[in-house]
């Protein structure tokens, strides 16, 4: 097992924040991964293969090249420039709240062969599993039928009589037209504090994570995954890790996602407001936002305890009055403090870790 050190610090000033993290300042230091700090988007060069969620006749799953050649200069650049951007929106989104003043940097991952081998590995055990669902779910989908009437027509189903004294013609409404794909959108929130290293919920979130991420695709829903950490440095007192985005999707974030880690502190109520912020503005009409987490909140400086239990209920019924439906499912031994926090209503007890994917994924299946 690598040894972590932990220094703890006084009180933070936040003047002249420099954005980029200093390497020698770390808030709790574990083995360096390709994710961590200073990560961008670039990729590996070498040339890999990997498992789709496409089947071929047999039903035995296809490959196809994750990586072909190196990342071209002007993608590379694209790449930079959507990290910019998530950036500059998650600072917007916590400007006005008491996280505002929290030192924050969004990463965007990096991916390699050995993110692949595990993908693979991973993937022969839940995607006969996921496939399942997603094969009784579909037909479902199919014959979604819209509750959704469009005034005003010529013609239609339903006559409106309160139009008539207009004359012109429109008396009429119809039903609109099925959605071509599914009218809900799915965050997952991983919480990569340091506690989840033990007795397997690391493994177990990356599971989970993998089965939400490859039922999302198979059913054409928009999702998107984040991780965060709190306390990386003194500069870098939130962290979150882009893992995919419904704003740019790449088929190599399946990889991305392999990446998760057990790194430091937590500051939950920040990470739910981000990503409450991003689901908000989407245009779907359903919104799931679940957190995936092992412990109540806990970061530097004074983040614990009542208050920021309270930023959490805060944040939360914020959220919900944007639309957003937020979900807590709870493994590790926090439980609850997580189900106080959250409410029976929200609250997802995982005591049996293997059944975790399964159940997050026919959880999303419900709101289909």
């Amino acid at each position: 097992m690598d040894r972590a050190e932990i220094r703890i610090w006084g009180k933070i000033d936040d003047s002249d924040f420099d954005p980029v993290p200093e390497k020698d300042e770390q808030g709790i230091a574990f083995k360096k991964s390709a994710d961590s700090e200073d990560s961008t988007s670039s990729v590996a060069d070498e040339t890999t293969g990997m498992e789709s969620t496409d089947t071929g006749e047999n039903g035995t799953p296809g490959y196809h090249q994750a990586n072909p050649e190196p990342m071209p200069d002007d993608a590379k650049e694209q790449e930079r420039k959507f990290r910019k951007k998530l950036n500059q929106d998650t600072r917007e989104s916590v400007a006005n709240s008491i996280h505002s003043r929290v030192k924050l940097i969004v990463h965007r991952p990096e991916y390699g062969p050995e993110h692949e081998q595990e993908y693979l590995s991973l993937s022969k055990e839940l995607l006969p599993v996921i496939r399942e669902i997603a094969r009784k779910t579909l037909p479902l989908l199919e014959h979604e039928v819209s509750a959704d009437f469009a005034r005003n027509q010529f013609y239609g189903s339903k006559f409106q009589a309160d139009r008539v004294a207009l004359q012109d013609y429109r008396y009429f409404s119809k039903k609109r037209p099925p959605s071509e794909s599914p009218s809900l959108v799915v965050g997952l929130r991983v919480d990569e504090s340091a506690s989840m290293a033990a007795f397997g919920r690391l493994e177990a979130a990356k599971r989970a994570v993998l089965a939400v991420y490859e039922f999302c695709q198979m059913c054409q829903i928009p999702v998107l995954i984040y991780g965060d950490t709190a306390d990386v440095s003194r500069l870098e007192q939130m962290s979150i890790y882009a893992y995919t985005d419904f704003e740019k999707t790449d088929s190599s974030d399946r990889l991305r996602l392999m990446g998760i880690r057990a790194r430091s502190n937590n500051r939950d109520g920040m990470a739910l407001r981000i990503m409450g912020e991003r689901l908000a503005a989407a245009p779907q009409q359903t919104k799931l936002l679940i957190s995936l987490s092992d412990g109540q909140p806990k970061a530097m400086a004074d983040y614990t305890g009542q208050y920021a239990r309270r930023d959490m209920q805060q944040t939360i019924a914020e959220y919900e009055r944007k639309g957003v439906k937020l979900l807590a499912a709870a493994i590790g031994q926090d439980k609850n403090v997580i189900h106080q926090i959250y409410g029976s209503e929200r609250f997802l007890d995982i005591t049996n870790l293997a059944e975790l994917p399964a159940k997050l994924v026919r959880m999303i299946a419900r709101y289909l």
